[in-house]
Parts: C-alpha cells; structure tokens; sequence
C-alpha cells in the first residue's frame, strides 16, 4: 500500500472513531425521545382514567343510567371529530361503558365512606337522623344520617348508609342494623348523644321502640342517655291535620276532579281561563302526602273561584257553596292559615340547620297563633288577607268559629312538640348564653355561665357571631379551656338533629333513581348512586383513584 493510500485509510479509520460521541448523543437522544413518548402515553392514560371518573359522577348526580355514558362518550367524539380531529385518538380512550360507569361510581363511593370513617374518629359527639321509606319494588330502604362535631367545633352532616330491608321492619330488627353501622364506622357509643325519627311507633315506643333499645344500649355501655327527638317537620304537618273543615275539602276537591279528570273539559277550561285573561291558567291537585299542596291547592281554587263558578254553571254542573258566603269565609280561612303552616314549613326546611334555630320558628308561630286568636275575636284581619278581600266585598264575618280552630291549633303543637320543650332550656342558652338567667340553668352549668357572663371581651365577640352559623365555631373555640361544661353542652346541641330532612331528601333522589325504567337496579349500586349524588362536605379523592388504576379502553361502537 502506498504511502498515500496509508494516510487516506488512516485518516478514514479515524474520522470512523472520532464519530463514537455523536453516536452516543444520538442515543441519549433517542432514549429521551422513549422516555417522553412513555410519559406522554402515561400522561394520556391518567387523563382518560381521570375523565371517566368524572363524568361518572356526573352521570351519578344528574341520577341518568349508567348507559349513559356510552351516549355521553359519542357525543364526546363527535364534537373532537369536528373541534380537534388530532385528538379524536385520546377522547376515544376515555372508558365511559355501561360496566365502566358502574365501577367508576363504587370507587368513588368507597371513596367518600372511607374520608367519612376517617373523619368520624375526631368526633367529640355524633347523632343520628334514620327514617324509612319503600321503593318501586316494595323493598323498605332504611336510610340513616350522621351529624358529628369535633373538637373545633366543625359540624360535618353526611349520609351513613342505606339499608334495604327485604324482610320484617320491626324495632329489633332496626336497632342490629344500626348496631352494625356505628361498629363498621368505628363511631364509639360514648359519643353517642341524639336520635332524631319520624315517630313511626316501630321508633318511638317506649318499650320495644328503636329509641327505647337505643336507650337500653347506652345503659349497658355507661353512658348518658341520648336526646330523642321526633322530626319537627314531621310534628308540624301533623299539627295542621286538625284543621279538617271538610265542608270545603270536599268541594274544592270534587270541583277539582272534575275539571281535570277528562281530557276534553280539562282542555276546555285552560282555553276559557286563557279568554277570560286570568292570572292564572288552570287549577292544582292535592295530594295528602305532600304537605304543602293543600295550601298551594287552597290558594289557587280561592284566586279562581268566580271563574270556576262561572265555567261549571256554564257546563251545566251547579255548585251552590260556590254561592254560600260562610263556605266562601271557611274556605277564605282556611286558605289564610294553611299559607302560615306552609311558610312556617318551609322555615323548618334546610340542610345544617340547628335545632334551636329550629324550635325558635316553631315557638315563633306559637307565639302568632295567641296573636290572631285575639284579633280574629275582634275582627282584626290584617293577618287574613284572604278573608279581608270578603269582608271588604260584602260577606258577613263571625270570628268566634275560628278563635276555637286556632285554639285547638294552638293545643296540638303544645302537645306534640313536647319532647323540644323539655329541652327549651338548653336551647335557650345555647342560642344566647348572655342573657339566659343563671337561676335557671342546670346546677352543672351555673358557676360556668356567671363567669361567661361576666366575660366582657367574649360578650362582644359572641354579639358579632350572632345569627352565622358558619362563623359560631370560631367563638365557641375559645370557650374549651375554661369552660369544658358549657363547652360540652354546646357540642351535644350543635350536632342534634331537628328534623329528619336529610332523609326526604334523599328518599326523593332513591325514587328518581330506582323509578320503574331502572327496577333492576342493585341494593349495592343503588347505595352508591346516592351516596355519589348527596354528598355534600366530602367530595372523592379523584387523583388518588386514578393512581390505583390504568386506561380502559371502552368497548362500545364508535
């Protein structure tokens, strides 16, 4: 070889070494690219996971199918298709199948009752609201709450569970299904301090009822005897029951039937109220279950009376009370209290509402009732507008009749609100220690309540929390070290059910839910759904949930 030749190979050799560095950055390179496509498919991934769960519970809340999803997930790649065609690909990823959503909905159930179990193991005192109810397939659903405070004062109300009970519904059989809730919770019963019912005899007798073996259970564990309530919601719509007056329920409802029980003459007076230019366009239904469509069915037949007068004269069909100025007064009357019960109803309505707050409404109305019986026997009806617009038309007014109608009012509530009156006291001081006199507190509280009393730079800061509800732990905070008697009545007050509100409520998400389109529905999915859909503190750990999964592709047809 020759000398040149030499050189060039030489040179080449070496221009084929000097490109082993490059060679390695090239693979750096491309292992960097790996790793990013890797995490890139990784991040995709947990994204989809992600979606799926939360258009779940979305799906959960807004009470729709699980099939749902497979809707939701089409109309999801439509709208990609057309915004974002590049990232068709990663929406189609996304697992929104009929199993999919169902699975997706147990997690996140699983999920908040595991938060509650965790949070229930700060709870200085818990109560419990529980009512029952029965399906679409006449499985009795028994649905139970929990209000706890911990030692900040922070009140957490949330669902506990829903029980469905295939078999008998008997007290016993209640009190072990209780039982096994508060030991899977880890609720300890020495923290145990109210039941709040419906008043159902299975709950409240006195020697086989749910509360009387609630009692019994405390007894043997040593501890101090839980406050039992019977909702006040429930006790006021059993107040207004006396007021029967069936002289105008019959009629009203006859008149009512009648217009709409066929088609044709139901059709036929909405196209006369329409003519006659009425405010408005057709009559209520009654139902005696809910509580507030006597008064909204009273109100409208009153505001319409001369036009269904005048439409069943002119159909042939006579109503002479329509005509007779004391059934025109009764029903006037009659029309003026239930519109209060109503109101007074709604006032007891709400979630997280105190049970003094509560009780202070109902004495509030209590407290009106002496009112009208003194002006209605002085035909003062400035509380009565409805029967003001008859006597300022013509009709003759005698106030002796309903003076008894609100004294027998009057006697229902302080009959059945009995069990809240026992507890006045109590309630009193905690709605306003300041100005409770000390003689009259319990022995336990007096020394406490003086010194409180006495306490200028507190009595200034409660005066700023009056009436904030959100704002009256932060006092209360300050009371645990030198207060610990008063510090404890407050806690077991604050956390007092008044009403088994939360149970309605629920019971009307359950029947959405398990309607007769979705009688298949499982006790397992249908606990889920509406511990998904109630929530209201607790909200799922999502990203935790993600970490514990990967992509699923869903198999429904694109």
């Amino acid at each position: 070889m020759s000398t040149d030749n030499f050189r060039k190979s030489g040179k080449c050799n070496i221009s084929l070494l000097s490109t082993g560095a490059p060679q390695r950055v090239l693979f750096a390179q491309r292992k960097l690219r790996q790793q990013d496509f890797f995490k890139k498919a990784t991040k995709e991934n947990n994204a989809a996971v992600e979606a799926s769960y939360v258009v779940s519970e979305m799906i959960a809340k807004a009470g729709k199918p699980f099939t749902e999803g497979e809707f939701v997930k089409k109309c999801i790649l439509q709208a990609a298709s057309i915004v974002c065609p590049e990232k068709k690909g990663q929406f189609s990823n996304i697992s929104l199948s009929a199993n999919t959503v169902a699975e997706r909905i147990s997690d996140l159930s699983s999920d908040i009752y595991d938060q509650l179990c965790e949070k229930a193991k700060c709870f200085s005192v818990y109560s419990i609201a529980l009512d029952e109810t029965t399906d679409i397939t006449d499985t009795a659903q028994l649905a139970m709450y929990v209000r706890g405070v911990d030692d900040s004062f922070e009140v957490m109300e949330e669902l506990l569970t829903v029980i469905p009970m295939h078999g008998q519904t008997t007290a016993q059989e209640i009190f072990h299904q209780l039982c096994d809730v508060i030991e899977n919770t880890g609720l300890p019963w020495k923290r145990f301090v109210g039941i709040t019912t419906d008043g159902a005899p299975s709950m409240t007798g006195r020697k086989n009822g749910l509360v009387a073996l609630v009692q019994k259970k405390l007894e043997e564990e040593g501890v101090e005897e839980a406050i039992a309530l019977h909702c006040i919601i429930h006790q006021q719509a059993l107040c207004s029951r006396c007021l029967k007056f069936d002289n105008v329920m019959s009629v009203v409802v006859k008149c009512i039937n009648q217009i709409r029980s066929r088609g044709l003459k139901h059709r036929r007076f909405r196209a006369f109220l329409e003519e006659m230019e009425s405010e408005y366009g057709d009559v209520l239904y009654f139902t005696e279950v809910r509580w507030l469509s006597r008064g909204n069915m009273l109100k409208r037949f009153f505001e319409l009376r001369a036009e269904v007068k005048a439409f069943m004269e002119k159909d042939g069909v006579a109503v002479p009370a329509l005509s007779d100025p004391k059934w025109l007064m009764d029903l006037a009357f009659l029309v003026d209290i239930t519109h209060e019960l109503n109101v007074l109803n709604k006032k007891l309505q709400g979630q997280g509402q105190l049970v003094s707050a509560a009780y202070d409404n109902v004495r509030a109305f209590s407290t009106k009732l002496v009112l009208w019986k003194a002006q209605l026997s002085q035909t003062n009806l400035c509380h009565f507008p409805a029967c003001k617009a008859l006597v300022d038309a013509g009709t003759p007014f005698s106030g002796e009749k309903y003076v008894d109608v609100i004294l027998k009012l009057q006697e229902e509530f302080d009959h059945r609100f009995a069990d809240f009156k026992t507890h006045r006291a109590t309630f009193q001081i905690f709605a306003d220690p300041f100005s409770f006199d000390v003689q009259d507190a319990p022995p336990v509280l007096q020394m406490e309540l003086i010194d409180l009393q006495c306490n200028s730079e507190l009595k200034a800061k409660f005066r700023e929390v009056s009436g904030k509800a959100d704002k009256l732990g932060q006092f209360l905070r300050e009371l645990t070290p030198s207060f610990p008697e008063l510090s404890r009545m407050f806690k077991r007050t604050m956390c007092l059910f008044g009403s088994t509100y939360l149970c309605e409520k629920l019971f009307s998400t359950l029947n959405f839910n398990k309607s007769k389109y979705r009688t298949r529905l499982t006790d397992e999915h249908l606990q889920a759904l509406l511990r998904v859909s109630t929530a209201s503190s607790l909200k799922p750990n999502v990203a935790q949930l993600c970490e514990r999964k990967r992509c699923q592709v869903s198999c429904s047809k694109k």
